[in-house]
């Protein structure tokens, strides 16, 4: 664009150059208008071919500018491996037989058509996980979709003037029950399958799926009486394919996962497999293994257990970008933490109360819990630091930022932190990723995270919830678990 507009900037002066010339000429001549505005005519009519010439070669520029930020990968591997899984046959393997009675129980398959898309992968994954545990206790074999960003026919989609991909294989993401993985020894339960294989199963113009609408669900109910009330709806079906039609009303929505209604699940869904045999993809392994050196694990062991914390390391959610119009909204919406995030054994609260008749002192407390200063955040940091050590937890000497702030911002950021004696900060930006693993980067984020001995996330975030429900769901100590 700065070469289109030196041309420009060139054609006009040079232009003006000539047309003063041209007049200087002409009057110090024979003075004849005539030939005056035709050489007139002449020069603006190029100066408007330049100007065109100009503007048709825009839109080259800036798809030369897309492809220069690199085609994003189609992760083929990953939908060769999906749809290889071992439930995916369409003979007896894929049922149940009862020895006994010598008949073959095919699975019964629930798929979600209205499931999130165009979202962030946190709303989309807590949402899965939610779907996919409903499957699990109504014994019926969950259909797990793509991450999808957008519906277009095409394979990628504009994004900050670069390419994404529109559809990304869960398997690319998450590993586990949810994306097809298996269940533990013993269990009965059914397998996830993908959509595709959904499709092939249940589609052509003679299937008819069995429909149960989300009109009269329970909604407004805690999330115990929500999952009960669908699988009693799911029980009475026989049929093999069933859809939710979530178009009366999402199935899950927002102000449930935002809510303390969703406490009520808490420990059925931790213990369930859906969240202990959960794993992150090897896309998303694979990249924190690469970054060993930025990480500093204790062992070499440290790095490829997940079972392991990365000792010494807290781990902080910075999120800005649009939080920046988000969290003033959220003080004049009144909103509390995330659902898990008001979890009673979790140490922080979030107490607007005191500042209810005073906005400009309601905002100010909000902002620094939801968009934190640099002096608050070395604060909060130094806080958690001291309070760490003297419950004899261990001793915090690194930190990892996880962020959607630029590079410039956060280098502010980490010399204060470095000047407040933290040995080593690194961030986001300091990863290094390939093509696959740069789209998920926001897991890689979130796995480092959940393997951090310390987590201090941001309480509004869903990002933050799902770390926290994770790492719970592991058996971290809960006091290694904190808020902005």
């Amino acid at each position: 664009m700065m070469v289109v507009s030196r041309r420009l900037v060139s054609a006009f002066s040079k232009s003006s150059q000539r047309e003063k010339y041209v007049d200087a000429e002409l009057s110090s001549s024979s003075g004849s208008r005539p030939a005056l505005h035709t050489h007139r005519r002449r020069l603006r009519t190029l100066i408007l071919c330049r100007l065109l010439s100009c503007l048709a070669l825009t839109p080259v520029f800036v798809v030369l500018m897309i492809l220069c930020q690199g085609i994003p990968p189609s992760y083929h591997d990953v939908r060769s491996f999906e749809r290889r899984l071992a439930q995916h046959s369409l003979t007896i393997p894929s049922s149940t037989v009862d020895e006994t009675a010598h008949l073959v129980h095919h699975p019964r398959y629930l798929r979600f058509p209205g499931h999130l898309w165009g979202h962030g992968l946190n709303n989309v994954l807590q949402e899965a996980l939610l779907m996919s545990y409903l499957a699990y206790v109504s014994n019926v074999s969950f259909v797990f979709e793509d991450y999808t960003w957008t519906r277009t026919p095409l394979p990628w989609s504009m994004y900050g003037f670069a390419l994404r991909p529109a559809r990304i294989p869960l398997n690319a993401i998450i590993s586990g029950p949810t994306a097809g993985g298996p269940m533990p020894n013993g269990s009965q339960a059914l397998l996830a399958v993908s959509a595709e294989f959904y499709e092939q199963t249940c589609g052509g113009p003679e299937a008819k799926p069995h429909v149960i609408s989300s009109a009269f669900a329970p909604n407004d109910e805690d999330g115990t009486t929500i999952i009960e009330w669908w699988t009693q709806q799911l029980a009475s079906v026989q049929e093999r394919c069933i859809e939710i039609d979530s178009t009366p009303h999402d199935l899950f929505d927002r102000f449930l996962f935002g809510g303390p209604r969703i406490l009520s699940l808490w420990d059925s869904l931790t213990s369930s497999p859906i969240l202990s045999e959960f794993a992150w993809s090897p896309i998303v392994q694979s990249a924190v293994a690469r970054n060993f050196a930025l990480l500093r694990p204790h062992t070499v062991n440290d790095i490829y257990a997940t079972s392991s914390s990365l000792r010494g390391l807290v781990a902080v959610h910075l999120r800005r970008g649009d939080y920046k119009r988000h969290c003033p909204n959220l003080a004049k919406w009144g909103a509390r933490y995330m659902g898990f995030n008001q979890h009673p054994s979790l140490l922080d609260r979030f107490d607007p109360s005191p500042y209810e008749d005073d906005n400009a002192l309601k905002e100010e407390y909000y902002l620094a819990h939801c968009l934190p200063t640099i002096e608050q955040l070395v604060s909060v940091l130094r806080t958690v630091r001291r309070e760490y050590r003297a419950q004899g937890a261990g001793t915090l000497k690194r930190v990892y930022i996880l962020s959607n702030e630029g590079a410039w911002a956060l280098g502010e950021l980490t010399n204060a932190l470095k000047d407040d004696g933290w040995e080593d900060v690194v961030s986001t930006v300091d990863l290094h990723l390939d093509a696959e693993q740069q789209h998920v980067s926001m897991a890689v984020d979130m796995a480092i995270a959940e393997r951090a001995e310390v987590f201090i996330g941001n309480g509004f975030s869903s990002l933050s919830s799902n770390v926290v429900l994770l790492r719970m769901a592991k058996g971290v100590d809960v006091r290694s678990n904190r808020f902005l």
